[in-house]
């Protein structure tokens, strides 16, 4: 695309809007793996995300959109792409019970800020990593909860700048999925509808979610969560990879991490190679074991 890329830098750099060239994806993806894209660029409102969304239309580029970078891994090889970070997107706005908070805001500080207002209802979130956002994506969950349980309403951008509001009903909600894994909009804003507590229970709820968090997962280590989607109710893959005697085996610098078999971890600067063949040596032995396709719940950034 020849020089096409400075001038989408120059273009978007003179309208004020942060922007990165080759920016490593190592930086910011949890499990600390991924090489450089051509462009990162951070909106810092609704109005410069849409504006960077007329530019890269005007200049025939496609783009990704990035979070905080909890559940991808990202290719070694530097990528022809532009990645719209929502970093930035971050306000907070209370109705009542209803909390709004934009799309960049992390799960952590969300959950901290409806615990000061006495607001409960995302304790079960409470410890994973990501933005609301992202979040809402992939319809994250644990504890017998996820977001599909306190979402009411989202914002989005779709591809041509339009704004769109969209209800619970409408965003296909599923087992770590929604309709924003298939649809080409951006999340922008998020309300959830939550109820009154004493901050007291809620903080206690937060404490025990993330003392169980500590002690099985393997949070010392970066990792992308966990890796695979739970296939059907009853089957656990952490379990059935460590029935296999998988805990702890390692390529290259990935490794099965010996705390929790459904997570790989990067032990020793892994590549990008050493975590999808580890990711497929296991997808081949749980298949021959028990007759089950394993799904990657990571997404995955290669091409």
């Amino acid at each position: 695309m020849g020089d096409i890329w400075s001038r989408i830098y120059g273009t978007i750099f003179l309208e004020g809007i942060p922007v990165q060239r080759n920016e490593p994806m190592k930086y910011h993806t949890t499990i600390r793996i991924g090489g450089p894209v051509q462009l990162l660029v951070k909106p810092f409102d609704v109005d410069s995300l849409r504006k960077i969304l007329e530019i890269l239309k005007v200049y025939g580029v496609t783009y990704r959109i990035l979070g905080q970078g909890s559940n991808l891994l990202v290719a070694d090889e530097k990528l022809d792409t532009v990645v719209i970070s929502t970093e930035y997107l971050d306000e907070v706005e209370f109705k009542g019970t209803r909390l709004i908070v934009g799309a960049g805001l992390t799960l952590a500080r969300t959950i901290h800020i409806a615990m000061k207002q006495e607001l409960s209802g995302l304790e079960f979130a409470a410890g994973i990593p990501g933005s609301v956002g992202g979040a809402v994506v992939m319809n994250a969950g644990a504890f017998e909860g996820c977001m599909a349980d306190v979402v009411e309403k989202v914002e989005a951008i779709d591809e041509n700048g339009r704004m769109v509001t969209l209800l619970n009903s409408e965003m296909n909600f599923g087992y770590r999925t929604s309709l924003f894994r298939t649809e080409r909009m951006i999340i922008t804003s998020i309300e959830m509808r939550l109820s009154r507590d004493d901050i007291s229970s809620i903080r206690e709820r937060i404490e025990k979610h993330l003392e169980h968090r500590l002690k099985t997962q393997p949070l010392e280590y970066p990792s992308a969560g966990s890796v695979f989607k739970r296939p059907m109710k009853d089957f656990y893959v952490g379990k059935a990879i460590e029935s296999l005697g998988l805990k702890g085996l390692k390529i290259g610098g990935a490794m099965v991490s010996p705390k929790h078999a459904g997570f790989i971890i990067n032990a020793d600067n892994a590549s990008f190679r050493d975590v999808v063949e580890l990711m497929e040596l296991i997808q081949r032995r749980i298949e021959e074991r028990f007759h089950v396709k394993l799904e990657k719940e990571v997404e995955i950034w290669n091409v």
